[in-house]
């Protein structure tokens, strides 16, 4: 046997020889040694939303990419429904249309393909576009089996390489360059929360995820990429991307959708839920509303495993539209600019923002603003025409898509700040439930959330330095122009719309109301009752203010809060209203052509509500519950340690002055007995 003395020493000779011969050598001969290696493009979108018009700009930044690369793969990672006149008036088609003409390899279910679920008794509209779809679709952790329209696209074969255009699959297997590829999808399971599958089912994430890992390694594919709607750094409390990188192994690549994240460089999660070493796994996502798209180029080794990868963003604007495309948007485009141009006799004496926390200080899902108080007015208002006994309206933040532009109001402009089409309800809660509610609302605060609440007909304040479940201070009803504080054993009829009043953003408190008989629809259209509040009941002048409504007291005594400035002249409210620019998106306007808010950048509730900057970390659930803010951020000191400051600066004083005058006084005896 070798001795290990000698041993060694032959291993540090072989390297020096090693290193020496690469230094000799031609460079070819290790060119060749890479060249085993597999290398693999990938494009992607996410969040289209029915922004159908950048489409044509975007099918020609995706031939140039296939110019150079025809193997590329292209992925959409959900959200297609939802967010534009073009899916009020074509539920899908207008962007099919045009999708179609993409050669997609695969799309996933984003949480709004389920929004016309309860409108529809089931997914009749969304059945209709998965059929009419020249792609398969990815329902890894979906159950389709119930509903009466889907189930029927349910493919037979769950994992196949040779997947059907217009059905459902677990997972496809793509061949390229003799090299096998599989690919699934997720959805989050927040959907369930957040739109309205009714029969649909999701299925746990995790589980679902080492299903599909552990068949394609069955059938001996060591190459994986989860296209995922489940958020890059969303709620932990319900999964995301970064949290399945580490808790699954064998996923290569996540292209991800949701969060809206705009990830301008790849992420590379190269350690497990422990923090120990493993295979790395690639995150990308590429924002939201056809604005960019994606592109990855990712090299595999002989096993499988990432050696090496780039990305990018594409912004679309900066293509020449495809004139095919053109062609085939335009008769939806017509319809739709005809809609978008009626005006409703309404005049916004201001603009009136839809703010974010991606380009404001403060965000419709976390604070009050003008247009969620103008809604609310105008949700209150209409109720009481019919049900004068209603006293209070509620508005999740999620809910509202976009901006209105100083001027005349349009129609579109109307549709697209609220376009679920969600109906009014009135439900019978008593104050210790309308409390239970609230507390749901703020739970995330400081971080956006799309359940947060606006109101009108009554106030509030929190304390978001508290935990969650325990963060209502104070609540207050306007009972004949009269505040009064809410009695915990009183009933009151407050409106919604019917997705927050079914138990949508999971208020369980609605939902068991529902459930009981207590919540019932009135017969409204949610933008109809808005368009004719400001035409009828403003008499077509629309000047909302922040009023007070919603105040975070941040650990202070709420007797110490200032007077409620009930007419909006407000330093705050000042300095937001002058500087509208910071709010606007960066194309100008603030929005598109199809008339929604480019500045609002995402999600859904389930969206991320106050992202993460994206920089790899993974959010475990206890830290998700803490919100994403640190708790001491933007905080006054408390008062304790204020009149400590203020004891220990007079004391100072005092003992300088004091000091003097024993000086004084010695020199003073020291002359007086000379």
């Amino acid at each position: 046997m070798m001795n290990k003395k000698y041993f060694g020493f032959s291993l540090r000779l072989t390297a020096i020889i090693m290193i020496m011969l690469s230094m000799v050598l031609p460079a070819s001969v290790f060119a060749e040694e890479e060249s085993e290696n597999f290398s693999l493009t990938i494009m992607h979108m996410n969040d289209t939303h029915a922004h159908v018009e950048p489409l044509p700009n975007m099918l020609t930044a995706i031939k140039e990419v296939r110019a150079e690369n025809p193997d590329a793969l292209l992925f959409h990672a959900g959200d297609v429904f939802s967010g534009t006149l073009y899916f009020n008036q074509f539920k899908g088609i207008a962007d099919l249309a045009l999708i179609n003409m993409m050669d997609i390899d695969a799309m996933v279910f984003g949480n709004h393909e389920f929004d016309l679920g309860s409108n529809e008794d089931g997914h009749q509209s969304l059945s209709e576009f998965v059929t009419a779809a020249k792609f398969p679709f990815l329902g890894t952790n979906i159950d389709f089996s119930a509903d009466p329209f889907m189930a029927g696209t349910i493919n037979a074969d769950p994992f196949t390489d040779s997947p059907e255009n217009g059905s459902v699959h677990d997972g496809i297997i793509k061949e390229i360059n003799g090299e096998k590829v599989g690919i699934f999808g997720l959805t989050s399971e927040d959907t369930a929360n957040i739109s309205s599958p009714v029969n649909v089912k999701f299925l746990n994430y995790i589980e679902e995820a080492e299903r599909a890992v552990a068949a394609f390694e069955g059938q001996g594919i060591d190459k994986i990429i989860a296209v995922n709607h489940i958020g890059y750094n969303s709620n932990p409390d319900f999964g995301n991307d970064l949290q399945l990188a580490s808790y699954v192994e064998g996923i290569d690549v996540i292209v991800g959708g949701h969060s809206h994240s705009k990830l301008d460089e790849p992420v590379l999660v190269s350690t497990d839920a422990n923090g120990a070493e493993k295979d790395p796994t690639v995150i990308v996502q590429a924002h939201q509303y056809s604005q960019l798209l994606g592109k990855l180029d990712v090299e595999f080794d002989e096993n499988g495993v990432v050696v090496g990868y780039a990305g990018q963003l594409i912004d679309v604007s900066e293509k020449e539209a495809d004139q095919d495309a053109i062609d085939v948007l335009a008769p939806y485009k017509a319809e739709v600019d005809e809609l978008i141009n009626q005006e409703t006799g309404a005049v916004a004496m201001k603009p009136i923002l839809n703010p974010r926390h991606s380009d404001s200080d403060i965000s419709v899902r976390a604070n009050e603003t003008e247009l969620g108080n103008l809604i609310t007015d105008a949700m209150l208002a209409k109720a009481k025409e019919k049900y004068p006994e209603v006293v209070i309206a509620m508005q999740n933040g999620g809910g509202i898509r976009a901006a209105i532009d100083e001027g005349p109001i349009t129609v579109g402009e109307v549709i697209a700040v609220l376009p679920f089409g969600n109906d009014p309800v009135i439900a019978e809660l008593t104050g210790a439930e309308i409390k239970q509610i609230l507390e749901h609302s703020v739970r995330q605060a400081p971080a956006e959330s799309g359940g947060f609440l606006h109101v009108a007909g009554m106030k509030f304040t929190y304390d978001s330095t508290m935990d969650p479940g325990s963060r209502i201070v104070t609540m207050e009803v306007e009972i004949d122009g009269e505040y009064v504080e809410i009695n915990a054993d009183q009933t009151y009829l407050v409106t919604t719309n019917n997705f927050t009043g079914k138990g949508g953003d999971g208020f369980e408190v609605f939902a068991q109301a529902y459930d009981e008989g207590r919540v019932k629809d009135i017969g409204e259209i949610d933008w109809e009752q808005l368009r004719d509040y400001m035409v009828e009941d403003l008499n077509g002048e629309v000047d909302p203010v922040i009023e007070g409504r919603i105040i975070d007291l941040l650990g202070e005594d709420p007797e110490q809060q200032p007077d409620d400035d009930q007419d909006g002249s407000d330093d705050d409210n000042n300095d937001e209203n002058s500087e509208d620019e910071k709010n606007k998106d960066s194309s100008g306007d603030g929005k598109d052509k199809d008339g929604t808010d480019n500045g609002d950048s995402g999600s859904d509730e389930g969206n991320n509500e106050g992202e993460n900057k994206e920089n790899g970390d993974v959010t475990t659930p206890e830290q998700g519950k803490k919100g994403l803010k640190g708790e001491q951020e933007g905080k006054p000191l408390p008062k304790t340690a204020t009149d400590m400051y203020t004891f220990l600066l007079v004391g100072g004083i005092l003992l300088i002055i004091g000091a003097g005058i024993l000086v004084y006084r010695k020199v003073r005896f020291s002359s007086i007995g000379k």
